[in-house]
């Protein structure tokens, strides 16, 4: 069945046939007669939608409520689905394409499942291996020049179009597979230190220079940059994820935040006019609470 034309022949309500359904659904909103909105858009046009879809998931999945995983992976599918319509009414390739080629790919990249390999028992071993089919596939797709360059790059494999807090990670991931990396997050720790004292002495030397937009300022961002990067490194280090710890951190602070605005009032007049230190003394007094009711539901489950 050629997903564009539909569920013909699939039971009604399977995964088979809700799949062509919502692929004739999105043809018709870009056909002649359709929306708008979704007429008008191109591949450029809705980069920022999928940048935005992909972290909604990951807040859905942070949250815990499967219903709001559910609606959020629809969310990031319709992107998929608008991408393949555009490209296949440029004729550039159809969905059937996309996802034979990502069968395609699964099968290729699991030679310990598909191929007749050597079992892997670790999840690591399978990242492992994954980028390094990754990396012969990508020299070998482009032209003669294209390949010796991702040869010589041993940071050719990993994406720019992620996230700088992922890119990083990955950046520091990629260049400790060979040997260019601490060998765990405590002796990493001190090079964090020495950013953040070389971000402290940058940024104090331009807020005293006055000069707004000139080379301290400048200055000023790339070690901020090289702190965030050393952050990054003792994150990886020690197991952990920065873009997943980053938007647990934005969640803590708008619930946070939220409480306040409960307490003192919604919306920016009343919590200007409370001032700083009623916003402070708040903030504090939400933060205990929500640190005594976490040490209180560990309580009972240990009890239990």
């Amino acid at each position: 069945m050629d997903p564009w034309r539909g569920g013909e022949g699939t039971q009604v309500g399977d995964s088979s046939a809700a799949f062509g359904r919502l692929l004739d659904l999105v043809r018709r909103l870009r056909g002649p007669g359709g929306c708008p909105w979704d007429r008008a858009q191109t591949h450029e046009s809705l980069r920022r939608y999928v940048l935005e879809e992909s972290r909604e998931v990951v807040v859905a999945i942070e949250g815990g409520r499967p219903a709001a995983l559910r609606d959020e992976l629809g969310d990031l599918l319709l992107q998929v689905l608008l991408h393949a319509a555009i490209a296949d009414e440029a004729a550039e390739f159809t969905m059937a394409d996309v996802l034979n080629a990502l069968e395609a790919k699964l099968i290729r990249r699991h030679p310990h499942v598909f191929g007749g390999a050597d079992a892997v028992a670790e999840p690591a071993e399978v990242e492992r291996r994954w980028a390094e089919i990754k990396a012969v596939e990508a020299a070998a797709s482009g032209t003669a020049e294209v390949a010796a360059a991702a040869r010589a790059d041993h940071l050719a494999a990993v994406q720019r179009s992620q996230g700088p807090l992922a890119e990083a990670q990955a950046l520091g991931a990629r260049a400790g597979e060979v040997g260019f990396d601490w060998p765990d997050a405590e002796q990493a720790w001190p090079k964090l230190a020495e950013e953040a004292d070389e971000f402290a002495a940058a940024w104090r030397a331009w807020t005293a220079s006055g000069d707004t937009a000139g080379p301290l300022r400048r200055a000023a961002e790339d070690e901020l940059g090289d702190l965030l990067f050393a952050t990054v490194n003792v994150v990886r280090l020690l197991g952990l994820d920065a873009e997943v710890a980053m938007v647990s951190a934005n969640a803590k602070f708008r619930r946070r935040f939220g409480q306040i605005e409960a307490r003192l009032g919604p919306g920016a007049p009343a919590l200007r006019a409370a001032g700083a230190a009623a916003l402070e003394s708040a903030w504090q007094r939400v933060k205990a609470e929500e640190k005594a009711g976490a040490q209180g539901a560990h309580g009972a489950e240990a009890e239990a």
